[in-house]
């Protein structure tokens, strides 16, 4: 069943032929003639009007129609098996003439009825009367408070005019945005952290879709589908080709939670084009998603908001809301006279609270924009219970940056620790502390402690790090990371958080040397390398615990200086590597 943006049911539903949308009570009697239509013409079926249909099956002209287009449908949807992602994608119901009595009283039905699985297009368009839809939906403070759907989803664009900060990929001029234009919509892997933009894209491209009646929009989730509602869907895709010529746009939102069989199931049908893949997800897909799949779809890779773009959505959002902006020059504004009928109090909210919102949010539009509504809920209520507005009156509100901040606490810091996020920062926290760069080196170091990084992890790699950077340049780094690890499996978090930040200070300080590290990477090159069988070592360094082995001349000439506690014999490699230095050989050299 439809909704409207505020969530209330709409009685209708939509006809899986052409797409249209029609009452519960009319779509039977179109769809038995839509379906023939399109049996007789070989095709897709023309557009028909639902009261073109009704008056001839209501009088009985077409009772033999009924029997026929039902025996296409049938053939059309032969697997009845409900899909999880919808919430009720099917209804059983006999047909109907106008004062409800059946027509075919002898043939008993049950088809599926497709319902609208991407937001209704709200876009720039023509409705029968000639006028044209406002792109940006008209909402009420009541409609934001009523409404059980989150504000980001309310507001969520419709067209590309309202998508923002995504122009490096869908702009003007770009090969993605011309193949969308031109409905000619590649599988795609839509990457990128979360609230940038990725579902709403895919959505947008739905819409687009479904007005030109090119394709239609299926939406599954990787969390709660599984392989049966896959082949499900493709086995109607398939249906949907054959029959209706019709391709078949299919949204998977998490894609990365299917594993490496279920993901394998798109390969053939990606491959010959009987879906369209649209694959969206938040880790990188090289780890998360197969080589094959990956080869079939283009990755788009899209970035976090920038400041700009989150200032233009929610400028959006306060002008469909119908909240006054007071600059920041208005600290002590005059505040105009409210109509005293009005049933909504006058909302105002200042600059530097949409600004703070901006920065706080990390590019995370939903953040931004649900933030937003918290402020401006918890406001509203106040008002209600009888606190006076800035005007002395309750039909006035104002949204400062302090309420802002009460219900933002903190800024949301992207992190994920098994993700690629989560090597991004070890990364950059070792090549910081590489480069002898401190303050980069506690930067990337509270990145990663402030996002749920365990203490342990980072005291092991620097642990590392005190061998393969520092090296013997300063021989008591090793010391100091050693003991940096045990302090902070003594104590753990948040108070270990300073014993690592002292380390990591001690090691950006340090001297660096990776003399070490590039003698024993030369000694591993010269082992692979080495032809033939390795040389035996040679018998003056071998033990001797035995009378007979010491009789076979081992560790024969192994003396110690006592003044030095050192053997004398010099001859420690065998006789074909003697001479060889490795910190200062090369592979090359042989």
């Amino acid at each position: 069943m439809a909704t409207d943006m505020s969530g209330t049911a709409l009685d209708s539903v939509q006809c899986p032929v052409c797409s249209k949308d029609f009452t519960s009570d009319a779509i039977n009697g179109h769809l038995d003639v839509c379906l023939l239509k399109s049996n007789a013409d070989g095709g897709p079926p023309m557009k028909k009007l639902c009261s073109e249909a009704s008056p001839k099956i209501a009088s009985g002209e077409h009772h033999s129609v009924v029997s026929a287009s039902y025996g296409v449908f049938s053939m059309f949807h032969g697997n009845k098996e409900k899909m999880s992602h919808q919430n009720d994608t099917s209804a059983s119901c006999p047909n109907k003439q106008a004062d409800g009595s059946a027509v075919n009283k002898g043939v008993k039905r049950s088809f599926p009825v497709q319902i609208q699985t991407a937001p209704r297009y709200s876009g720039p368009q023509k409705e029968n009367d000639g006028q044209t839809i406002n792109a940006t939906p008209n909402l009420s403070l009541r409609t934001l408070l009523t409404s059980n759907k989150p504000l980001a989803e309310i507001l969520r664009p419709k067209t590309m005019e309202d998508y923002f900060g995504q122009s490096k990929v869908v702009g003007e001029q770009t090969i993605l945005r011309s193949l969308l234009d031109c409905q000619e919509i590649p599988s795609l892997i839509l990457w990128g952290p979360p609230g940038c933009g990725k579902t709403t894209l895919a959505h947008i491209i739905a819409n687009n879709s479904k007005k030109k009646g090119t394709a239609r929009f299926v939406q599954l989730s990787a969390t709660s589908a599984s392989t049966a509602d896959v082949r499900e869907v493709i086995k109607q895709s398939q249906n949907e080709l054959r029959l209706f010529k019709r391709r078949t746009i299919l949204f998977i939102d998490e894609i990365h939670r299917f594993n490496k069989s279920q993901q394998d199931t798109f390969l053939p049908h990606v491959e010959c084009g009987t879906v369209t893949l649209i694959g969206a997800t938040t880790e990188n897909p090289s780890f998360q998603v197969n080589a094959a799949l990956l080869s079939r779809c283009r990755v788009i890779v899209l970035e976090k908001l920038s400041v700009e773009a989150m200032g233009s959505i929610l400028h959006r959002a306060v002008a469909a809301l119908g909240i006054t902006v007071l600059e920041q020059d208005q600290a002590n504004p005059e505040w105009p006279d409210h109509q005293a009928d009005s049933n909504e109090p006058k909302v105002y909210i200042e600059q530097k609270a949409l600004d703070t919102i901006t920065y706080l949010c990390d590019g995370d539009a939903r953040t931004g924009l649900n933030s937003l509504q918290l402020a401006v809920q918890a406001q509203i209520s106040l008002t209600r219970l009888g606190v006076t507005g800035p005007g002395g009156s309750t039909q006035e509100i104002l949204v400062t940056e302090e309420h802002i901040k009460e219900g933002l606490q903190r800024s949301h810091i992207l992190y994920d620790k098994a993700g690629e996020e989560h090597f991004n920062c070890i990364s950059a926290l070792h090549k910081s502390m590489r480069g002898s760069h401190e303050n980069a080196a506690l930067y990337w170091l509270g990145r990663m402690l402030e996002g749920g990084e365990d203490p342990l992890y980072v005291a092991r790699r620097l642990v590392r790090f005190a061998s393969e950077d520092v090296g013997m340049a300063d021989p008591f780094a090793l010391p100091q990371a050693v003991s940096t690890f045990q302090a902070c499996h003594f104590i753990g978090m948040p108070e270990c958080e300073v014993i690592l930040a002292q380390c990591v200070t001690y090691l950006s300080r340090a001297a660096k040397s990776i003399d070490v590290y590039r003698a024993y990477n030369n000694v591993k090159a010269c082992l692979r390398n080495h032809k033939g069988p390795l040389p035996p070592v040679p018998l003056h360094l071998r033990n001797a615990p035995t009378r007979l082995m010491k009789q076979l001349g081992y560790a024969k000439g192994y003396k110690y200086n006592p003044a030095f506690s050192a053997p004398v014999e010099q001859q420690y490699l065998p006789e074909e590597l003697q001479g060889i230095d490795f910190f200062t050989w090369t592979p090359s050299e042989g």
